[in-house]
């Protein structure tokens, strides 16, 4: 019996938080857990051995930082490889020595590199899935059970390793994530955009660890719940982290936290454990209490989701705008774009489609005299740095959708398929592999249909050959095919017949290109938008067309209020000015309005995240006399500001904050530029920043570190892994008035703690500001920091504050 297996007969239980526990055993503040695979194995085999004893089904390997990152075997270091296997052989032998007739599964635990991936980081996403790929094959071929990936806060890294988990192994695989106090991960997915992409992926569960006790936990899990047809994993802390006597502790009790998740395990949580501070009383607590119940009933949700990197969207709820200019037909200018790799107006397009109200960016970057597959990954990227629609990718070129669907940071729509089997046994198995919704044509080897009846047999027909591959209906949309009525005036009424055939006879989603229909015609709108109105009112779900047109727009936003899919009229209210009569002129500044007003083009460049126009604009304020310190008060930090306000508000993420901070990186190095040659500067006063010792991950850091920067700040990043006499000595030479210091794990607080006693003992002027995961108010305050920053904008909020009294 395999664990899937043994998920159908009840609950399955985890095993608790191996770091913190190893800290009370003894481990070094700063050293890495892994290593007692090797010089304690004793200690590992008697952990593992204890948390069955405890009733645990499934122990987590000591291997969650096991990566190359951090063991690559240089300077008398251990490999990954030695570390994986001997962490296997340790959990084999506490398994043998707890034989009781009860089966019991070992889970290779992989957790985040640390680092961030490309655009935002240094890291290139198939870097990362290499990285992981080391480690599962090793845990695969020392035969673990399932392999577990956990306490990942990004979704593309997280994407990463079930990809390497699924490359290289056929096994089981679950997967969870550790959400903020605003259950959003780090660069802002919520549970239900996680759901489409790990349920997308083909991931056998999914569910939340880490970050929170269970109070906190429990409504990620009701949410995960709500939205996955898999099982959902809680795997939270034992409550929040306090230092007392120099060791860490939690503020909840073994039979406090198994009454809590009981609840958990109420609201449909199916696989229950802990994370940090469970030791193996909470677990055996926790089995007490739960382990004779009978799993609550939870049917499979049969919801079409699309994702981005922030949110998911349902489809079929209501109708969605898909929008068409990002597509080089009968675009010159796109064309010329896409020769000379100017993705600022791709960008710019992207922009202003969602910023009129386009839920999803259609992305075509088709012309035979370019790189398709390169260039439709490059858009891809850019675009997902700068905005979190969702995108379509569009292109029949099945190297240029792998390399787009590898990429692509959530579960996106796939543009397209058709009843040629070419195209199916090319579509499909990339659709089933990356996950995703595809639209499919129906057309075959013999063209379109004249007739309703032969595009419904040919949809038929895909349906068929979907379920040989595994693909369910609902990851299906069918295009009905808008032919142009100038050629034929039935073919309207043909392509209308279809869309409502296949709502009603097939059960099935629809979207159709709308504006195809009136090619060859004058005033093409009033077509359009008429025949927009036409096909919603017969079931279209999916409108591809130009959100820039105003009747078509008002066409839409219409249609929304007047079937009641519009509460109070708001959507329609909000775009109103968008679809009005006026001067283009007029139209042009609608289009840019955000709700957050930007004074000047360099703000709304940085704002919007486009670096190569921040440059322009940078420059073209300096040779028109401007100051650089006056552009940089006036135009870079008040747009910097309303980007941190908008993070602050949850109304912007991280991926859209920190391409404004490229963006104002690329004006500021115009403005150094003209300092240098007059000898001015930019810098306020020196920060110190720095990930402590025996911690390797750095995204928060480097986060801190660019926003510092970009706000003038003059910042000395010592990296990560930092020993408490260094950061001291920094400190000394820069005569740093604030150091940043960052932790992600529990494991290495304790090393924070110690660079915090160092600096008051021998830099006394120096504030301190702590950060981190792992990081609470109290717990900031036990170990003697000055402030604790729950994110980047509040690191940088402080330093200002601190300006005037330093």
């Amino acid at each position: 019996m395999n664990i899937l297996e043994r998920l159908k007969k009840g609950f399955v239980f985890f095993d608790g938080g191996t770091g913190t526990v190893l800290l009370q055993r003894g481990l070094e503040a700063g050293k890495s857990p892994e290593e007692w695979n090797i010089t304690h194995p004793d200690e590992i085999q008697r952990l593992h051995e204890s948390y069955f004893a405890a009733g645990a089904d499934i122990i987590k390997t000591n291997t969650f930082g096991a990566n190359r990152l951090k063991f690559d075997g240089r300077d008398g270091r251990f490999t990954t490889g030695q570390i994986v296997r001997a962490a296997v052989e340790n959990a084999k032998i506490a398994r043998n020595n707890a034989a009781d007739g009860t089966q019991r599964f070992i889970a290779l635990d992989i957790g985040p590199t640390g680092a961030l991936q490309r655009p935002y980081g240094s890291t290139a996403f198939d870097e990362a899935v290499d990285i992981f790929a080391d480690i599962v094959k090793e845990g695969h071929n020392c035969g673990v059970d399932l392999i577990l990936c956990e306490t990942f806060g990004d979704s593309l890294e997280t994407k990463a390793a079930v990809l390497a988990a699924k490359e290289n192994s056929n096994l089981p695989l679950f997967v969870t994530n550790a959400y903020d106090e605003k259950s959003k991960l780090l660069t802002g997915a919520d549970p239900f955009a996680m759901t489409a992409l790990l349920e997308g992926l083909g991931v056998d569960a999914l569910g939340v660890n880490c970050s929170f006790g269970p109070d906190k936990t429990a409504e990620v899990v009701k949410e995960l719940c709500f939205h996955s047809s898999i099982p959902v994993i809680a795997n939270p802390n034992a409550g929040l982290p306090t230092v007392k006597d120099n060791t860490t502790q939690y503020d909840i009790t073994p039979e406090e936290f198994a009454r809590r998740m009981k609840s958990i395990s109420e609201s449909g949580a199916l696989i229950l454990g802990g994370c940090c501070g469970t030791t193996p009383e909470y677990i055996k607590a926790l089995v007490n209490a739960a382990g004779k119940d009978m799993p609550k009933p939870r049917s499979g949700r049969n919801t079409t989701l699309v994702s981005s990197y922030t949110h998911a969207l349902s489809l079929g709820e209501k109708p969605l705008m898909i929008g068409e200019r990002i597509n080089p037909t009968g675009k010159s200018k796109l064309k010329e774009a896409l020769r000379s790799g100017n993705m600022e107006y791709i960008l710019s397009e992207g922009l202003s489609q969602a910023e009129l109200g386009a839920q999803i960016l259609d992305v075509n970057v088709g012309l035979p005299d370019i790189d398709e597959a390169k260039a439709m990954k490059n858009a891809v990227e850019c675009l997902q740095s700068v905005t979190d629609a969702v995108l379509q990718l569009d292109t029949s070129n099945p190297s240029a959708m792998e390399n787009a669907m590898r990429h692509y940071n959530g579960k996106p729509l796939v543009n397209s398929v058709n009843g040629r089997d070419e195209s199916m046994d090319s579509v499909f198995p990339l659709v089933k592999k990356y996950g995703g919704v595809v639209i499919a044509l129906t057309l075959d080897e013999n063209g379109i249909p004249e007739s309703a009846d032969g595009r419904l047999k040919i949809a038929r027909r895909i349906l068929e050959r979907a379920a040989e591959y595994g693909i369910s209906k609902k990851d299906i949309v069918f295009d009905a095919l808008a032919m142009t009525v100038s050629s034929d005036n039935k073919s309207a009424l043909v392509t209308l017949e279809t869309v409502s055939r296949i709502k009603k006879e097939l059960g099935a989603l629809t979207s159709l290109g709308v504006s195809n229909i009136s090619f060859g015609l004058p005033e093409r709108d009033a077509v359009n938008s008429t025949f927009l109105a036409l096909a919603l009112e017969n079931g279209l779900d999916l409108a591809i067309m130009n959100p820039k047109s105003q009747r078509m727009l008002g066409t839409y936003y219409a249609y929304l209020a007047l079937h009641g899919l519009d509460e109070m009229c708001g959507e329609y209210i909000a775009n109103a000015d968008n679809f009005a009569v006026q001067p283009k002129e007029a139209l042009h500044n609608a289009e840019r309005a955000d709700g957050e007003k930007t004074q000047s083009e360099l703000q709304y460049a940085i704002v919007k995240g486009l670096s190569d126009k921040a440059r322009v604009e940078a420059e073209k304020l300096i040779s028109e006399g401007a100051r650089p310190l006056d552009v940089i008060n006036s135009h870079i930090i008040p747009a910097l500001n309303i980007v941190g306000n908008g993070f602050e508000k949850n109304t912007l993420f991280l991926p859209q904050l920190l391409s404004s901070s490229r963006a104002a990186q690329s004006a500021f190095d115009i403005i150094n530029e003209k300092l240098g040659k007059t000898g001015g500067s930019t810098h306020r006063f020196p920060f110190v920043i720095a990930t402590v010792k025996g911690d390797i991950h750095d995204i928060g850091k480097n986060i801190v570190s660019s926003l510092l920067s970009n706000y003038g700040f003059e910042v000395i990043d010592l990296g990560k892994d930092v020993p408490a006499e260094e950061v001291a000595a920094a400190v000394k030479k820069y005569n740093a008035k604030i150091a940043g210091l960052s932790a992600l794990m529990t494991t290495t607080v304790p090393s924070m703690e110690k660079t915090i006693k160092l600096l008051k003992k021998e830099c006394p002027e120096c504030r301190t500001v702590v950060g981190g995961a792992v990081m609470t108010q109290s717990y900031a305050d036990m170990i003697g920091a000055d402030k604790y920053a729950k994110n980047a904008m509040e690191t940088v909020r402080y330093a200002e504050s601190m300006e005037d009294n330093i």
